[in-house]
């Protein structure tokens, strides 16, 4: 059963333009309009491969995850924060996609979610921004955090969904993306593009 007063708003890195080359991991858990817990997690690529382009936006390479765990073995935790939380990310169709990537990498069972996107949640909220990426956004509602830092972009992205709610005086988050027309999507089993362009 999904409660809404609790969100987990979440963030990948990746190593390179696979969405399965997943590198680290940030997740905000709020409560009743408050960030209550903030998790992060480095782990090692199931392929080694780090490309330029991603090490210089994150600075994560293949020697800082070399020891680091793969997901499969940190999923029952990870599992635990977003389970019962309706999840939401800042560009969902990428962090969804990396998660169900991993999820079928690794051969691991879909869990029951349900998950909104900030991008479209902040276009319904702040009409006529130069554009809604995740620094502009967060410049504008003066959050500050170092961007392309997973656990700091999870914070940034639960921040936007805090301001959103309060701005439109919303009774829980469900309020907020009912008022908002903010699609809630089930996470399903279905084809995933292994790369990004």
């Amino acid at each position: 059963m999904t409660d809404l007063r609790e969100i987990a708003a979440i963030d990948f890195e990746t190593a390179n333009e696979k969405f399965s080359s997943a590198c680290s991991l940030g997740i905000a858990i709020i409560r009743d309009y408050e960030i209550v817990k903030t998790r992060y997690w480095l782990m090692k690529p199931p392929e080694p491969y780090f490309r330029p382009f991603n090490v210089r936006l994150h600075g994560i390479n293949e020697v800082i995850v070399e020891k680091k765990p793969e997901f499969y073995r940190i999923w029952p935790s990870i599992k635990k924060n977003l389970e019962g939380r309706i999840v939401i990310a800042h560009n969902a169709m990428f962090d969804i996609s990396v998660l169900k990537s991993l999820l079928n990498v690794y051969q691991i069972e879909y869990p029951d979610i349900i998950y909104a996107c900030t991008v479209n949640l902040a276009r319904k909220v702040w009409i006529g921004l130069e554009n809604y990426k995740l620094n502009t956004i967060s410049e504008f509602l003066n959050i500050d955090f170092k961007h392309h830092n997973a656990c700091e972009d999870a914070r940034a992205c639960a921040s936007i969904a805090i301001e959103a709610a309060k701005k439109l005086n919303a009774s829980d988050f469900l309020d907020l993306f009912t008022k908002t027309e903010t699609d809630l999507k089930k996470m399903e089993r279905d084809f995933v593009k292994l790369y990004y362009s």
